[in-house]
């Protein structure tokens, strides 16, 4: 319990992270150099622990490979829009993409791999769906970030659901996958001198350098975690994440949440509540069977 609770934490202050970046580096390369760097340290912790006899054989698969092409290009999706975000002041709308993300996942899975979600989770996708329409009213616009994250983060977990590699190979074949484009990407803006990283003070450096643990430490202790505790106390503890980036948008950040706002984030938690309870009532329930 205490890898994926600190892994949701550690996930949850990310907007800080990526705020004392913002002043010196764009978005966009904030993501290349993610990818770079995540790459290179996920490659040092393969090396060290012996971990490279995947290669070959999936390298043989191209529709394995295909499979991990769709899932790094909606990473790096995610990526992009969640860090746009975070530095374009909109912390809040993108918490809000990390709470319906799991009624997503439910509605992916009915779509894509014929589960039957239950009269209670089938409540919680109809009052999401309320709530943002309810916030896609009162704005004048659907909340496209909130949307996109968890449409992207969805999908990727779709496509990490039926993949043959777990986290850590998995994460690194995306990064390799998108490694290219990164490098293309840094190569261009130093030919056009427009290198952000050269240009950077030191400290901005290695807090670039430091985006591959700080990217895949969380994943990996959240795949330690998640093998040891229900998959119903991994649902609800999740929530952990978006919680805190909510309350680090308003309170430190000081973004807006209005009422209108409010009421709309108000129809998600009563989702999530009925969500969270219905499978944790199935699960005391089957335990109590056995």
């Amino acid at each position: 319990m205490f890898y994926a609770i600190a892994s949701y934490i550690l996930w949850g202050l990310f907007p800080i992270y990526f705020k004392a970046l913002e002043a010196e580096i764009p978005p966009v390369d904030i993501v290349m150099h993610r990818m770079l760097w995540s790459f290179l340290f996920l490659a040092i912790v393969l090396t060290v622990r012996k971990q490279w006899a995947w290669v070959g054989p999936v390298l043989r698969q191209p529709r394995v490979v295909g499979g991990f092409v769709a899932s790094a290009l909606l990473l790096t999706a995610n990526w992009t829009t969640y860090i746009w975000a975070v530095n374009n002041n909109h912390i809040v709308e993108a918490s809000l993409g990390y709470f319906i993300n799991p009624m997503v996942s439910v509605a992916l899975g009915f779509i894509f791999l014929r589960e039957r979600p239950r009269l209670l989770q089938w409540l919680a996708i109809a009052l999401a769906a309320a709530a943002v329409l309810w916030l896609t009213w009162q704005a004048g616009h659907p909340p496209w970030i909130a949307l996109t994250l968890a449409v992207t983060f969805g999908s990727y977990g779709l496509l990490r659901k039926t993949a043959s590699l777990g986290a850590l190979p998995g994460l690194a074949l995306e990064t390799a996958l998108v490694l290219p484009l990164a490098l293309a990407y840094l190569a261009y803006t130093t030919v056009q001198d427009h290198n952000t990283f050269a240009s950077a003070s030191t400290s901005t450096k290695w807090l670039l350098v430091a985006a591959g643990p700080i990217t895949s430490i969380p994943l990996l202790m959240f795949a330690a975690g998640a093998r040891r505790i229900p998959l119903s106390l991994v649902g609800v503890l999740q929530y952990i994440t978006p919680s805190l980036q909510l309350l680090l948008g308003v309170w430190l950040y000081n973004e807006e949440l209005d009422g209108a706002r409010l009421t709309g984030f108000i129809v998600i938690w009563v989702a999530l509540a009925l969500y969270s309870a219905e499978g944790l009532w199935r699960t005391l329930r089957s335990g109590a069977s056995t």
